[in-house]
């Protein structure tokens, strides 16, 4: 009887704590794995915020790293991701969080194609082989903007976001 005390006690702490968690923090642990959502907002070229289930939430689009907004070609990939994204429904494929605890990201967009892979394919973007090393579409693509030289890479010596950062510190 004591034990099913307890048990009741340790529940109902756990899911009004839950509901009170659920209010302050955008995303719990339980967001799904996939989901739909309306790309509200674009913070630069890899960051977006997608309206879900009520819920505003940052996402970083996974696999990328665009150039910072004030670097070269850093307001070029925020438009590109602004003209492919804004106002979409897309689909959100959760791979995580961030150090900063944005969601990690793959969007499809609503004609399928994948907003991650069309940035890198326009030269907005470099694949983030850090983060993705083993990301063989992401590689292939960066490979075909390099050689036919799109965007970032009609430059002949773009600086990658990650090097920008260091320098500015």
């Amino acid at each position: 009887m004591t034990y099913a005390v307890i048990l009741s006690a340790a529940l109902v702490g756990l899911m009004s704590g839950c509901a009170t968690a659920s209010a302050r923090v955008p995303v719990t642990p339980s967001t799904p794995p996939t989901f739909l959502g309306e790309v509200v907002g674009v913070h630069d070229g890899d960051s977006i915020t997608v309206l879900a289930r009520g819920i505003k939430e940052k996402i970083r689009l996974m696999g990328i790293d665009c150039p910072e907004t004030d670097q070269p070609f850093g307001e070029a990939a925020t438009l590109a991701t602004t003209r492919l994204a804004l106002h979409q429904t897309v689909t959100v494929t959760n791979m995580g969080r961030d150090r900063y605890h944005r969601l990690l990201g793959e969007i499809v967009l609503s004609d399928q194609r994948i907003l991650n892979h069309e940035l890198v394919r326009e030269g907005a973007c470099w694949w983030y082989h850090v983060y993705a090393p083993h990301n063989t579409t992401l590689q292939a693509l960066e490979t075909d903007a390099r050689t036919l030289k799109r965007g970032l890479w009609a430059d002949p010596a773009p600086t990658p976001p990650w090097e920008w950062r260091k320098q500015k510190k």
